[in-house]
């Protein structure tokens, strides 16, 4: 069920007041957040503040509108007027924008309630939240875990039932994985269809904003909030449709295709979560189409090479005398630069910028960056010949489930690997869901990823909601009391 839609129940009928519920998500992270880690600031004056003004328009029986009094969380690289926004980094601390970002600014109109800001990998670049310079964020289904990344914050705050939702963004997976390992619904729209105004820049091409939920109906709500063209950002286009009235819709005779190379080499317990998953939709009278897409060994390397390409042209401009950090000692200018940007960011940034700038420079752009377009754009016609035969795609979300605190730092080349059922999505800017469908050995949640074609966003939800009802929400995290 959704719990937006139950929470705003309990205002309409003045069972809760939203200062009391404000109140009580505040105490969660105050119990919580020193373990947990998901919120790097918590803005409770701000809080309260709007949850005052909701309580106002009920007493004056005034109807609230679909986010109205709803409590939820925001991933630190989303621009908030007034409020510190670092994503993550050393470079940007201190720094707080002058300017809205035009989902927070959609938010605010409707009087959400930001409990705070969410941890994250720095500037984004990361799948287990431990790039951060806040520290780890770790999962609240098994603190021994990650969260994910890189918006593991805002899914550790929902799944910690410290935020109703969480706002994140995904370049890579950046909502979907960690939504994964949390047991949670992340929703990646059609590049576009959400504005990313005021988003700050890992990759322009391929970050997406998106909602992470405790339910498909939510994502929907979210989705249909936020999904409006936006003149301000060059990209937006806005969502030909909406979502919420479809996701009800009879799946049956829906072709949902397979791809075999998605699901070589993944992990048993994830692999026997699919097979079944599969199951429910054929007992629901979906068809289940096989196909191929051998080019599929090739999607990390463009991946990694267009998007760091594009992180060392968006983060040329954090050099200390434009924005972010000033080391204290240098001698000359040349020094000052490089000072500020080798302890302005971490190994992790320096890593992808390095790489990228390797990619653009004489000499090597034919060779890797045009090659990666080229290859890009023979992705995107693979993915269009493949939805002319079929609605949607079914993979796993991630082959594994969630690492263990610490293994993405030992061994990061092969948690890059880990990306290789996400990252297609954004490379041809295609809506993609995870929702959970079973758990592991070590009872820890698997997602199911569910990717639809451009501006079909409708199907690919109203899929993944169907799966919630002939599953009996028995993946879903239990609802705690309010």
């Amino acid at each position: 069920m959704s719990k937006i839609k139950k929470l705003q129940k309990l205002l309409e009928s003045k069972e809760i007041t939203c200062a009391e519920l404000t109140e009580r998500y505040l105490q969660n992270i105050e119990r919580q957040n020193k373990t947990i880690n998901a919120y790097i600031k918590v803005t409770a004056e701000e809080a309260l503040e709007t949850a005052k003004k909701v309580d106002e328009k009920i007493a004056a029986g005034e109807k609230l509108m679909p986010l109205e009094g709803i409590p939820m969380s925001l991933k630190d690289n989303i621009s908030t007027k007034g409020i510190e926004t670092t994503c993550c980094s050393k470079m940007l601390q201190g720094y707080c924008p002058i300017y809205d970002a035009s989902v927070w600014e959609s938010l605010k109109n409707q009087n959400s309630v930001l409990l705070g800001k969410t941890n994250m990998d720095e500037f984004a670049m990361g799948s287990s939240c431990e790039t951060s310079i806040f520290g780890v964020t770790l999962n609240p289904r098994n603190t021994d875990y990650v969260a994910g990344g890189s918006s593991g914050g805002a899914a550790a705050s929902v799944a910690g039932d410290m935020a109703v939702f969480g706002i994140g963004s995904d370049t890579g997976g950046s909502i979907r994985q960690p939504a994964s390992f949390c047991g949670l619904v992340g929703f990646k729209p059609t590049y576009g269809t959400v504005s990313r105004y005021g988003l700050i820049a890992y990759a322009s091409s391929l970050d997406q904003i998106g909602p992470i939920t405790g339910s498909v109906e939510d994502a929907a709500i979210i989705y249909d909030c936020l999904s409006s063209y936006d003149p301000k950002d060059s990209t937006s286009v806005g969502s030909k449709t909406g979502t919420r009235d479809k996701i009800k819709d009879s799946i049956k005779g829906m072709k949902i295709g397979i791809i075999q190379e998605f699901f070589d080499g993944i992990n048993k317990d994830v692999k026997s979560s699919l097979e079944e998953a599969i199951r429910v939709y054929q007992d629901a009278g979906t068809q289940i189409v096989p196909f191929e897409m051998p080019k599929l060994n090739a999607v990390l390397p463009v991946y990694f090479i267009i998007s760091c390409a594009e992180a060392s042209s968006n983060l040329g401009r954090y050099d200390g005398i434009r924005y972010g950090y000033t080391s204290d000692a240098y001698k000359d200018i040349n020094e000052m630069i490089c000072k500020n940007r080798s302890e302005g960011f971490g190994k992790e940034v320096q890593r992808r910028i390095l790489l990228g700038t390797y990619a653009l420079s004489s000499g090597k752009y034919d060779a890797y960056y045009k090659k990666a377009q080229s290859l890009r754009y023979s992705i995107i016609r693979d993915f269009k010949k493949i939805f002319e035969n079929c609605d949607l795609i079914l993979t796993p979300s991630v082959p594994v489930t969630a690492y263990k605190k610490g293994q993405a730092l030992v061994d990061p080349i092969e948690i890059y690997m880990m990306d290789i059922c996400t990252v297609p999505a954004n490379i041809a800017g295609l809506p993609a869901v995870s929702v959970p469908c079973g758990f592991d050995e070590n009872n820890l949640p698997i997602g199911m990823q569910l990717i639809g074609n451009n501006f079909e966003d409708y199907k690919v939800l109203n899929a993944a909601y169907q799966f919630e009802k002939l599953t009996g929400e028995s993946f879903l995290r239990p609802e705690v009391e309010i």
